[in-house]
């Protein structure tokens, strides 16, 4: 046998040492957050990782969705939720970390159109005279937090038998912004945040001065959670660091 070979036998025959001796890759606690979360929670986990601990595993989805498969059983340690309903939910099957639940953020509602639906000046505060005979994108209102708020306001303000009939659901805020985007409706019920993140189109119009109920975001460890760093992290949120990288993506904060 060469020199040579006689190296190479040896490397490969380190190799599975080695890579003993190497240290695991650690992962930090993996978040379920609403998808109107998205961009302003990836940021705050850059922040946090640029601080020198892991970086959080990010889950975005309809606020459902996710709690059910929180109920489900699936692996994850913190739930930030778009509204109390359904961190209520989860309470009530003993699912999230006693003492752990705060109100981490707030948010508006208002209706957005494609690039041909964004009036100029001033919006019109009358969602069905904006609208007209128009399709619209908003959340299920069955089930997605941004659609049971803005069947809610349309109650309050006598429009939602009017307009229900021309909504079309979707699973998550972001899936109705889309729907809009790709043309595919010209306006859509979302929140304020996700206005502010339009790419193509933008806003169009508002809701009356009270018609909304409050939108709130409450944030919890869940009571499966093992992640060492989980209860940290959730204490990251509620920082000014983090406060201040949410209120650049449009939210309030909710102290």
């Amino acid at each position: 046998m060469t020199s040579a070979l006689r190296i190479l036998l040896a490397i490969w025959l380190a190799l599975p040492l080695l890579a003993s001796c190497a240290p695991a890759q650690q992962r930090g606690p993996v978040v379920l957050a609403a998808a109107s979360l998205t961009d302003a929670m990836e940021e705050v986990a850059d922040s946090w990782e640029a601080q020198g601990h892991a970086r959080p595993v990010l889950s975005f989805a309809g606020t459902s969705s996710l709690a059910r498969q929180v109920e489900a059983g699936a692996p994850a340690d913190i739930f930030v939720s778009a509204d109390s309903e359904w961190m209520d939910w989860l309470e009530d099957r003993d699912l999230v970390r006693a003492g752990s639940r705060h109100d981490l953020l707030t948010n508006d509602l208002v209706i957005v159109g494609d690039e041909n639906h964004t009036p100029e000046g001033e919006y019109r505060e009358s969602p069905a005279l904006l609208i007209g005979k128009a399709r619209f994108a908003m959340g299920d209102a069955d089930s997605v937090p941004a659609g049971r708020y803005a069947r809610a306001a349309l109650e309050r303000i006598g429009q939602w038998e009017a307009l229900r009939d021309q909504a079309v659901p979707t699973d998550s805020v972001r899936a109705a912004v889309a729907l809009v985007e790709r043309g595919e409706v010209p306006y859509a019920i979302v929140y304020a945040t996700d206005a502010k993140a339009m790419t193509k189109g933008g806003l169009a119009g508002l809701f009356p001065a009270g018609s909304l109920d409050p939108i709130v975001y409450p944030a919890a460890q869940l009571a499966s959670s093992s992640h060492a760093d989980a209860a940290e992290f959730l204490t990251f949120l509620r920082s000014d660091q983090a406060g201040a990288i949410f209120a650049a993506y449009g939210f309030g904060l909710a102290r």
